[in-house]
């Protein structure tokens, strides 16, 4: 099939003149009709955000019937947590801990997306975050880089299945390429700086992940990194990504990534963008019209050989043989309206949230609550919002799909139950609401806008007045339950201290609401885990659990050890993070063998217990951190988890086999190796607790 696509690529490139070629690696947004005159003359290769069937059918006709090679177009777009359907933001997807669960959103959101046009879209973003205040946290899978890369290849396969030509199916794009995460002061945009070492061990792994896994293209970021913008850095583009790894898709740049070159100050004009961004392996532009405007003239003047743009227009070809737009470049609308949307899809994406959401603390078992409870207050901002819960990327989801929390609950609970509802724009009239009821849920959080691209804020406090609603609802003395529908990990010691439940929703999507009530009422009881930290208060950032030792660790008792006086350096909320209402137990941590040869393997096993009185789920986590090394190693490090189903008074022996390749780090060389010495290797429910052991590498 490769040799069959390959040949056709060159035989398609021998006929094509060098405008046409340019035309291949342009893109632009837009039903524009004047786009129609570009496509017939083969100067235009991608349209991004032209959705709906029959407006897709439209511009692929000029470009298949009416151009003079008919080379038909990709159409873009962003589909990054459902298409129609709206699944929980990544950051919450990524919380259940769980690749066949994102594989299944995905491939849901993918269908639906093909069957209205699309057959490409711009996900999964794979950045490492480790720093709240940014913004697009919301779309990646948190600050780890082995988890994120289990879920950047569960996403890329869920997208683009075993055969991306399938018509339910779209070619992927692990994005954004490279250090994107990692924004000076979590400012959108902002520059980057890490040392190789860094870049390789944790920003890189998930894009590898995602090659691997086979991704179709990669979207270069708009950061520079460490002095060199990302869409114009040879080493991280032409060495790294299509030289070490052999990545054979393309590479498109983010929104006038490239024109941006100017602002950063690499290039003076346009045409230096061009040059700069297609010597570094940038093959397609997007909206910045670089390319089309200058890159002929640069190949004519010998700034740049025509095999580079060879080059760029073969990987963009073959993406397009791939996905079989060559034999079936049209869709049928008829089965759009059968499947977007559908019934299917809905009771998935409720599934999907409620496995996605986090219990943050129970005390007492005050959850989960009783359906015939005399009146339950549900109160604050999120209570009857619709917009919100889709999220902050939320493709073409529209509010009226949304079921609110108000109204999941009216479901869930018995006719005789009063149910009391108040917005909390009035907190005299919240608190009256309160004290009406035997328990309190209140909804609160971040509107959807606060976070995605461009929402970077300076605190993770919750929004203005939201804390005073919080505190006067508390005061009126009955039992209250907190939800929170965020996009980024906020600051909240002071519910954390007094509330007794916290539920952690994300912004959840259109069944959010339903999800909630399965949660609440016990018809479902909550697995997800934190895949990033909960600091207790912004000055705690960057936190993350996988840090460096330091010559002075933190004591309690020293001040001059590496800590803050004010505050315990300990996150409110750990990485690995999450309730049960079920008691889980581990016991009976082994390791074989307890010295283990440099090219062999340990094996763990674990056994598991549910003690409770409720089936459950358990995400069983091993960490390791390598005691001494020639370079410093971090406290743990993420190297394996299984999540597991147990029934009341049911024990499981989970095993992990850990090849030592695994446990490899970028030595003094820059190359990958493992060193003898002595590991320790925690399992538990956590990054912070957990069965402790060693074992040797010799």
């Amino acid at each position: 099939m490769a040799s069959n696509i390959d040949a056709r690529v060159e035989e398609l490139i021998s006929k094509m003149s060098l405008e046409e070629k340019v035309g291949q690696m342009n893109q632009l947004s837009g039903p524009n009709e004047a786009y129609k005159d570009l496509i017939r003359q083969g100067k235009l290769g991608s349209l991004l955000n032209v959705v709906g069937a029959d407006k897709c059918n439209e511009f692929q006709r000029v470009a298949v019937q009416e151009s003079r090679l008919g080379i038909p177009l990709l159409f873009g777009f962003d589909v990054i947590h459902g298409y129609r359907t709206i699944f929980p933001i990544p950051l919450g997807l990524a919380s259940s801990w769980d690749p066949d669960l994102v594989r299944k959103a995905a491939g849901i959101a993918a269908a639906e997306a093909r069957a209205d046009g699309i057959n490409w879209t711009f996900a999964p973003m794979v950045d490492i975050a480790r720093d709240p205040r940014w913004g697009r946290i919301a779309e990646g899978a948190g600050e780890d880089p082995y988890l994120g890369s289990v879920i950047a290849k569960a996403a890329v396969e869920g997208f683009q299945g075993e055969d991306i030509s399938d018509p339910r199916r779209v070619a992927a794009c692990a994005k954004h390429y490279v250090g994107y995460g990692a924004a000076e002061g979590g400012r959108d945009y902002n520059t980057t700086d890490m040392s190789e070492r860094t870049l390789r061990e944790i920003y890189l792994p998930p894009f590898k992940a995602a090659v691997e896994a086979g991704v179709a293209t990669i979207m270069s970021a708009f950061n520079d990194l460490c002095g060199i913008p990302a869409s114009a850095n040879p080493l991280t583009i032409r060495e790294i990504l299509k030289g070490e790894w052999g990545f054979r898709g393309f590479v498109v740049s983010d929104w006038n990534a490239i024109g941006e070159l100017i602002n950063h100050g690499l290039a003076r004009e346009r045409r230096d963008a061009a040059r700069e961004a297609v010597l570094a392996g940038v093959d397609m532009d997007m909206c910045s019209n670089c390319y089309i405007d200058e890159l002929c003239d640069l190949v004519r003047s010998g700034a740049v050989r025509e095999e580079v743009v060879d080059e760029a227009v073969r990987r963009i070809l073959r993406v397009k043989f791939m996905l079989g737009l060559f034999e079936n470049p049209y869709v049928d609308p008829d089965r759009a309206r059968s499947i977007i949307l559908c019934e299917e899809h809905r009771e998935n994406a409720r599934d999907i949230a409620r496995r996605s959401m986090v219990l943050l603390k129970n005390q007492d078992g005050l959850l989960p609550l009783r359906k015939d409870l005399r009146a339950i207050a549900v109160i604050g901002p999120f209570a009857d919002n619709r917009a919100d819960l889709l999220g902050c990327w939320s493709g073409l989801g529209r509010a009226e799909d949304v079921v609110t929390v108000l109204e999941g609950i009216r479901e869930k609970i018995s006719p005789s139950t009063d149910l009391l509802f108040s917005d909390g724009s009035n907190i005299e009239e919240a608190v009256t609401v309160a004290r009406k009821a035997e328990v309190v849920v209140l909804a609160v959080g971040e509107p959807a806008y606060r976070s995605g691209e461009g929402g970077s804020v300076s605190t993770i406090d919750l929004p203005e007045g939201q804390e005073d609603l919080i505190k006067a609802v508390y005061g009126a003395g009955r039992p209250v339950v907190a939800v929170l529908f965020n996009g980024r990990p906020l600051s909240i010691t002071w519910m954390a201290e007094r509330i007794p439940a916290i539920l952690e929703a994300w912004h959840p999507g259109i069944q959010g609401g339903n999800a909630v009530a399965d949660i609440l009422f016990g018809d479902y009881n909550p697995s997800g885990k934190l895949p990033v930290s909960f600091p207790r208060t912004v000055g705690q950032i960057p936190i993350y659990y996988n840090h460096k030792n330091t010559g002075r660790p933190p004591e309690e008792t020293n001040r001059f050890t590496s800590k803050y006086i004010d505050i315990p350096s300990t996150p409110l909320f750990p990485f690995g993070y999450g309730l049960s209402y079920t008691r889980f137990e581990y016991r009976d941590l082994r390791i074989n063998p307890a010295r283990t040869p440099i090219n062999g393997k340990v094996t763990v096993s674990v056994e598991v217990a549910n003690v409770g009185e409720r089936e459950g789920e358990e995400v069983v986590q091993l960490y390791i951190r390598d005691v001494t090394a020639s370079i410093t190693r971090p406290v743990k490090e993420l190297k394996d988890f299984k999540k597991i189903h147990l029934m009341p008074g049911e024990r499981k022996t989970v095993e992990f086999e850990i090849p030592a390749e695994r446990l490899s780090f970028y030595g003094r060389d820059m190359k990958p190796v493992v060193e003898p010495g002595l590991f320790k290797l925690w399992v538990g429910p956590n990054s912070m607790e957990g069965l402790e052991g060693d074992f040797e590498i010799v």
